[in-house]
């Protein structure tokens, strides 16, 4: 799977036993039959072309770990003890991409959240790549006959700079 999922596309066999044999010595029928095994699985579909097949994963490696772990944890007697167990085992950068796919599953949240630095941050979709991302709450010194958004020059929602008119998604957000 890992050679199907590093080329994004569909192989063949003889593409990814020319992958394997840059590493060790392997048979073309070996790569064939587990190419095979994976498509009767449905880990991969596979289409003819010519005298042979080009296989394509059937979902993402991300798609396949989660999906492990779901039935890992789903197995466990007693839930909330495998997960406090699992969590312990995790690094610091674990722990923070956790902490991420939480927040990005959740939603933004209401109101600011402390960021790493001490200070407020709020998580904002980034619709480019679908990620969440933390951004420093900005300041601003209200004065008494305008608003901050007057105050800046700046389009509501919009950072320094940018121009309204050329969102890619064309939301004018």
């Amino acid at each position: 799977m890992t050679r199907v999922w590093k080329w994004n596309r569909p192989v063949t066999v003889r593409e990814v036993l020319e992958d394997l044999q840059q590493e060790r010595s392997i048979a073309y029928t070996t790569v064939m039959t587990v190419l095979d095994n994976l498509h009767q699985k449905g880990w991969v579909r596979r289409e003819a072309e010519g005298r042979a097949y080009r296989y394509e994963a059937v979902s993402t490696r991300a798609a396949y770990s989660a999906a492990l772990m779901n039935d890992a944890w789903s197995q466990s007697d007693n839930p909330a003890a495998a997960l406090v167990a699992f969590f312990g085992m995790m690094s610091e950068e674990q722990r923070r991409a956790l902490r991420d796919a939480v927040r990005i599953v959740q939603g933004p949240e209401e109101g600011p959240e402390q960021g790493a630095d001490g200070g407020e941050t709020r998580v904002t979709p980034d619709v480019a790549d679908e990620k969440r991302v933390e951004k420093p709450l900005e300041k601003s010194v209200d004065k008494p006959d305008e608003k901050p958004d007057e105050a800046s020059g700046e389009t509501p929602g919009k950072e320094s700079g940018e121009n309204p008119d050329s969102d890619p998604g064309g939301t004018g957000r």
